[in-house]
């Protein structure tokens, strides 16, 4: 006849107690402490790289633009001229895309900088900012 053992279930299967389930489950949440902040600044890094890849193209598209037709679209077209063209969609989508915080670039045509100024607005969606708020300027896109 077989006699229960401690710690042990039927089959000889060893279990987990309590306490072991404890340190696992603080090891885990002191790992997600340090991991998920830095991974979260590293998403807000990655959507500034793309605005200022997006910026970049649209740089090319209003020189393209200029090239073309001798002028820049006007703030009042804004950079939706870029989709409606004599010469057809100088972007490879049928609308102007969103800044990676899914909000419109801001498009000035004379701009204060340069001949045209785009910027995204950051997270907020207002000038200014720092941090994840910061704006992304077509004219100071090294910052």
């Amino acid at each position: 006849m077989k006699t229960h053992t401690p710690g042990r279930r039927r089959g000889g299967v060893m279990g987990f107690t309590l306490i072991e389930l404890m340190v696992v489950i603080a090891i885990i949440g002191i790992l997600a402490t340090i991991v998920v902040p830095r991974f979260m600044s590293s998403v807000g890094e990655s959507k500034r790289v793309a605005a200022i890849a997006q910026i970049n193209v649209f740089k090319t598209m209003l020189t393209s633009y200029k090239l073309s037709f001798k002028k820049y679209p006007t703030s009042g077209e804004g950079l939706e001229a870029l989709l409606h063209t004599p010469k057809g969609n100088l972007l490879d989508s049928d609308t102007v895309p969103l800044d990676p915080w899914g909000n419109k670039y801001s498009y000035t045509c004379p701009g204060s900088h340069s001949d045209f100024d785009i910027v995204a607005y950051g997270e907020d969606g207002q000038p200014g900012g720092d941090g994840e708020n910061a704006d992304v300027e077509s004219w100071n896109l090294n910052k």
